[in-house]
Parts: C-alpha cells; sequence; structure tokens
C-alpha cells in the first residue's frame, strides 16, 4: 500500500517513498493539516503492512482504526491507542472540514490489502486495480485540492491520474518486493496476454516478463501526462510542488526503463542527478 506517496516528506520515512513530497514549498497554514493527514494514512499503511501480526489481528486492528475516525469526525472522544494521529487529525476535520468519505476510503484500501495478502488473491483486470487505487491513493489528492480550495471537475479528475499513476509505478518499480511479501497487483488479464503465469510471474521467460513491465509502465506515464496540466491549476507554491510529484514519478519510470523493465530482480533508485533532472523539467512544464 502506498497511499502516502505524494503527501509528506519531512520526516522522511523510509518505506516507500521515491517521489518529492509536501517539504517547505507547502504553504505553512497548511502543514499541520497534511502532517495530519500523512500520519493518519502512515500509521495505517504500518497497521498494514509492518511487522509479523496475523491478518486477523491486523484487520482488528484497522477495524479499532476505523472507530476512532469516526469517533473524532463526530467530535467524540477518540481511544488512547494513537493520540499522534487522531488528535491532530481532528483538529485538521474541524478547521478544514476533511471529507470523511476520502479518510474513509484510504482504510478500505488497506484493510483490502491485507485480505488480498491473506488470501494469496491477486487483481483480475485493470478495471479492478484502478478500483483499489480509486480508494488507495486518488483521495490523497482530492484531500490535498481540498486544501488548497480546487474543487472543479476537471481538476479532480486530473488528480485522480496523477494520484493512480503514482500508485501503479509504486507497483511497477517494486513488483520483486511486492511478491516476496505476498502482493500480488500484476493485472491477471495484462499477465495472460504476455504468457506470465500471475501467481507467479517471475517464472516467466526474461522478455515475457520485461514486455509486461514495460506496458505496465507505459500505462501509468500515459496517466501522469493526462494529469500532469493540473499543476498549472494549483496555485502558488503548491504548484511547484505538485511539479515535483509528476516529474519525480516520471523519472522513476525512466529509471525502471534504464533496469531493462526488470523490477522483478531490481528496485530504481533516484540519487543527486536525478533530482537536477527533476529540477529541470519541473522548470519547463
Amino acid at each position: 500500500m502506498r497511499a502516502v506517496t505524494a503527501l509528506h516528506s519531512a520526516p522522511r520515512v523510509d518505506h516507500y517513498e521515491n517521489f518529492p513530497v509536501a517539504s517547505w514549498l507547502c504553504p505553512p497554514r497548511l502543514r499541520p493539516a497534511v502532517a495530519a493527514i500523512y500520519w493518519f494514512a502512515r500509521t495505517a499503511d504500518d497497521i498494514a503492512d509492518e511487522g509479523d501480526a496475523p491478518p486477523p489481528k491486523r484487520l482488528d486492528d484497522l477495524a479499532a482504526y476505523r472507530a476512532d475516525l469516526h469517533a473524532a469526525a463526530a467530535g467524540r472522544l477518540v481511544s488512547d491507542r494513537w493520540p499522534r494521529v487522531f488528535f491532530p487529525l481532528a483538529r485538521a476535520m474541524t478547521e478544514w472540514r476533511l471529507p470523511l468519505p476520502a479518510l474513509q476510503d484510504l482504510l478500505s484500501a488497506f484493510e483490502q490489502d491485507v485480505a488480498k495478502t491473506r488470501d494469496g488473491a491477486g487483481y483480475a483486470d485493470r478495471a479492478e486495480l484502478l478500483d483499489y487505487c480509486r480508494r488507495s491513493a486518488d483521495p490523497v489528492g482530492r484531500l490535498m485540492l481540498h486544501l488548497y480550495g480546487v474543487d472543479d471537475a476537471a481538476s479532480i479528475a486530473r488528480s485522480d491520474a496523477i494520484c493512480t499513476s503514482l500508485q501503479l509505478i509504486n507497483f511497477w518499480q517494486d513488483v520483486g518486493q511486492d511478491l516476496a511479501r505476498g502482493r500480488r497487483y500484476l493485472p491477471e488479464a495484462d499477465c495472460a496476454s504476455h504468457g506470465v503465469d500471475p501467481a507467479a510471474p517471475g517464472s516467466a521467460p526474461a522478455l515475457q516478463r520485461t514486455a509486461l513491465i514495460r506496458e505496465e509502465c507505459e500505462w501509468a506515464r500515459g496517466l501522469m501526462l493526462e494529469g500532469a496540466p493540473l499543476v498549472r491549476r494549483v496555485p502558488g507554491r503548491a504548484g511547484w510542488e505538485l511539479r515535483g510529484v509528476v516529474q519525480g514519478g516520471l523519472r522513476i519510470l525512466d529509471r525502471v526503463e534504464a533496469l531493462g523493465f526488470d523490477t522483478f530482480h531490481h528496485r530504481p533508485k533516484l540519487g543527486p542527478f536525478d533530482a537536477l533532472v527533476v529540477a529541470t523539467r519541473m522548470v519547463r512544464m
């Protein structure tokens, strides 16, 4: 689960964030709300992913987490299990009228990740995976647009495209790592079209595996380019922050290509030169 990719960078958490995320470019008045949303998503992600708790325990904890979310939204007392999360989040929900459905969608996706892993299940096709992204990634962008007061339909659609792309990019850069953890995000229909066994895609011949990842990366790149015009709609420094998110995602795709699309065995990394490339592309957008 990578719902928090495009939210926050300080302090940096070394989970999955390979993209520039809400830094000093975020207006100071919004930073507490952005941090509250970040820690809500990050903590839920850790409940779903980190440690060695069995799936039933993870799902029970996520249910308790959801109960605290509802309590915070209603102005009721929350439990003392996650004070770092729900006290700031309650303030942000009151001050900024954060939409509860977006936060609920994130939790739904975390719960789905646990259940899918427990059952050894994957995604039948792109439509099914996109439904997951709608809940795991798109709410993050919608929450950010809400904070910036951007609510027109075109901007929301572009935000969804960017966030879905970021989610997919994280999947395609982490294929090997995810498979080792029992996570299967490659759509079964796409695997079949390349002659790859969706239950064991790493066992396919190299040319078939890399052709599959190439196609998935092209899908993610197309979505990112579809959403990219949003950078000119989001005001001020936030627009520059978004430029970094978009170009960071595209740069990861460049790095996946440089690896020969073999993310079954390698994971791309961004270094200082990549930061320069991203900054240059940000200026040119």
